[in-house]
């Protein structure tokens, strides 16, 4: 049972997440906690203050006293804690540098702290609880600091150590250790992956990921109010989704579970009666021909034209292996004879890439564009939909850049101007399941 920043946000979020987990008592829950919510970011704003010559930890003592104020927790159990972190900021101050090994360090407090204060609300409610930190059980990674992997091993040594509890432990999601004793960070959804890799090795009947959302739903509600419940996904489908925007689970996230056939569950902490979505390995058949909806905004498109593609074998190969040197992460790709356009998000740095690939083909970078993607697997047997699809676009004078649709058939992804991104995700929700027949 995996439990977001929302989730333990607050002392009366942390009572919820008790009232949960001891409802599941018979199903021996083992629990993963994020920050509470909002100290990450207040932490990452610690290092910058740092940088610039201030040591300021009271916002972040605030948020963690508030909670224990809450919870009637020792209003000195995280001291140690505090003093470590302000150590940490003073020396980042003095050498005027945050490393990525530095900042792995520094964020990892907010999930170290949160850990220890579910666990002694837990004790203090009388469940027998014991927090623990995921590296002193085996989380064990490799040495890519901010997006780190677990190696193999990882998965016997947590096994082990969890094998006999008789206890509910409350674990760090979203950190490990080295093999240098280093501490390292899971990147983007790294408490999601903890709870799949913690579920992996113990062979969990379910893993349960605990958000702010009623599962995945048909788009995001910020944007479509409408927006509904999509009660059963495949593990394809949850990926496509989450890749191409949906921010419900990180595509990484599901890998442990899909390798091992473990069925994830995202449910809502502040509406736990809601049966949420269940992913699986395969999609119950529906009438239902497109599952969900979901964007990405702040893309780029590289397009590349040259004439010594007609022809020839490996042009493809040199391209991305440019891209790949440079670590570029590809989104969508479309071809024809003579070109080859990708899509990146804006956040990567792409200009050595482009300068290489200049050097033997015609290259034009396009900003500010959005990918849209429709994705189920009903898509397989579908007939007409991208007809209908574009053609709503057409009638909402809303011009398709690139189009893209996987081999699995089971998504169509296509590239629109930046601002137009809202307008065709409201206009195609409204036409594929609004008033859909």
């Amino acid at each position: 049972m995996k439990f977001g920043g929302t989730s333990v946000g607050t002392a009366e979020r942390i009572q919820q997440v008790f009232e949960i987990v001891t409802s599941q008592t018979d199903a021996h829950p083992i629990v993963v906690v994020s920050a509470v919510g909002g100290v990450t970011d207040l932490l990452l704003e610690a290092g910058q203050k740092a940088l610039a010559g201030e040591v300021d930890i009271a916002p972040i003592k605030a948020k963690h006293q508030q909670v224990i104020e809450g919870l009637s927790l020792p209003a000195d159990m995280l001291d140690t804690y505090h003093e470590e972190l302000e150590n940490l900021l003073e020396g980042i101050r003095m050498i005027k540098e945050i490393s990525p090994r530095t900042s792995d360090y520094l964020v990892s407090f907010g999930e170290r702290i949160s850990c220890q204060l579910v666990a002694a609300h837990f004790r203090n409610m009388g469940r027998p609880s014991q927090h623990h930190f995921a590296f002193d059980i085996g989380m064990i990674t490799d040495d890519v600091f901010q997006s780190a992997l677990p190696l193999p091993e990882a998965y016997v040594r947590i096994a082990d150590h969890l094998k006999e509890v008789n206890y509910t432990p409350i674990i760090t999601g979203f950190v490990g250790k080295n093999k240098k004793g280093e501490i390292t960070t899971l990147g983007r959804g790294g408490s999601d992956y903890t709870a799949a890799i913690l579920g992996g090795a113990v062979q969990a009947e379910e893993i349960q990921i605990w958000t702010d959302v009623d599962g995945i739903l048909t788009t995001d509600p910020r944007l479509v109010a409408a927006a509904s419940n999509v009660p059963v996904v495949s593990f394809k489908e949850a990926a496509e989704l989450a890749y191409f925007g949906a921010k419900v689970l990180h595509p990484k996230t599901i890998r442990p579970a899909l390798e091992r056939d473990i069925p994830v569950v995202v449910k809502n902490t502040g509406n736990a009666d809601h049966p949420g979505t269940r992913i699986v390995r395969e999609s119950p058949t529906t009438d239902a021909t497109v599952k969900a909806i979901s964007f990405k905004k702040g893309v780029r498109v590289i397009n590349i034209y040259s004439l010594r593609m007609l022809d020839t074998f490996g042009y493809l190969s040199k391209v991305f292996d440019i891209f790949a040197r440079h670590k570029v992460v590809v989104d969508m790709v479309s071809t024809s004879e003579v070109s080859v356009s990708i899509t990146v998000d804006k956040g990567q740095v792409i200009e050595e890439a482009v300068e290489e690939v200049s050097q033997f083909a015609e290259v034009r970078v396009e900003k500010d564009l959005a990918i849209v993607c429709l994705v189920g697997e009903g898509m397989r047997e579908g007939v007409g939909i991208a007809g209908k699809v574009f053609d709503q676009l057409a009638r909402e004078n809303i011009a398709i850049e690139m189009i893209s649709q996987g081999a699995s058939d089971i998504n169509l992804g296509f590239v629109i101007n930046g601002q137009d991104a809202d307008r065709a995700v409201k206009t195609l929700h409204q036409v594929l399941f609004e008033t859909a027949s």
